[in-house]
């Protein structure tokens, strides 16, 4: 493994891009390997607490709606989107995703259209879905996030649904560790400085995830013409034993991991002549 130096610290979009593409592409096989089980080929998961779409019904409904997932990586939240009567299209910024994507296509024959693209550069026209939504996927890795969200806005049509699930913003507090000294506040909530790995062999940045408050995301959806419909902060569930990188029962059970947010687009408005 590539030895990696963490640190806080300013970067843009575009050190972002180039950072997290490469990372997701040398990362999908581990994280397919790992996850895909609990994720489920044509499952849709809102986060490691194992909260399911059918258990939140955050989109509403499905049947004969168009919808993107942003951040799709191997379209199981969008093959089940499918398996409900959605037209379902994914988009991913690491091109190893989408190719596992179409294995999963062809081993359950549930497809899933994909393209490669970026959260703040989406490839569709105007008023294309109903729904837009993302299951920890591209937000979080995002600099230019009102550009992404921006983005959403655009292609949903009026009174369309958009729905994301991130890191719960309070995690940013603590360290990244599934054991108790993941309890210990050690950091400001308020430090919007991105997390960053280097790579100590080459001096390049390999890894970028941005942190936004609570009221960093509601600012920013009611200025996008968004109204927030629900905030969903799942509970850990008894019994559930699984550890995902620094989700566990031990934090779960006492401090949220997760985040979600849903909302709905407000019809836009022509003003009248003066």
């Amino acid at each position: 493994m590539t030895p990696v130096s963490a640190h806080r610290r300013l970067v843009d979009e575009d050190e972002s891009r180039r950072a997290n593409g490469p990372d997701w592409d040398r990362y999908a096989d581990e994280y397919q390997a790992t996850h895909g089980a609990f994720l489920g080929d044509v499952g849709f998961v809102w986060g490691p607490e194992g909260l399911t779409e059918a258990e939140a019904g955050l989109l509403g409904p499905l049947a004969g709606r168009d919808v993107l997932e942003v951040g799709s990586g191997a379209g199981q939240c969008s093959r089940w989107v499918r398996s409900q009567g959605g037209r379902a299209v994914g988009l991913d910024l690491s091109h190893r995703q989408l190719q596992h994507s179409r294995r999963l296509d062809d081993e359950t024959g549930v497809r899933v259209p994909s393209v490669l693209g970026t959260a703040t550069h989406l490839p569709f026209a105007p008023a294309s879905f109903d729904i837009v939504f993302c299951s920890f996927g591209a937000l979080q890795f995002v600099h230019d996030i009102e550009r992404a969200v921006a983005e959403t806005a655009r292609v949903l049509r009026p009174g369309g649904r958009f729905a994301f699930s991130i890191t719960h913003p309070t995690r940013w507090m603590f360290p990244d560790d599934p054991s108790e000294g993941g309890l210990v506040a050690s950091q400001s909530y308020w430090d919007r400085l991105p997390y960053v790995e280097v790579d100590d062999d080459t001096g390049e940045v390999s890894y970028v995830e941005h942190h936004r408050t609570l009221g960093d995301w509601v600012s920013l959806l009611a200025g996008s013409g968004f109204t927030i419909t629900d905030l969903v902060e799942p509970e850990w569930p008894e019994g559930h034993d699984r550890v995902w990188g620094g989700w566990s029962s031990v934090r779960g059970r006492l401090t949220p991991g997760t985040a979600i947010f849903a909302a709905d687009l407000l019809p836009r408005t022509t003003a009248s002549p003066g």
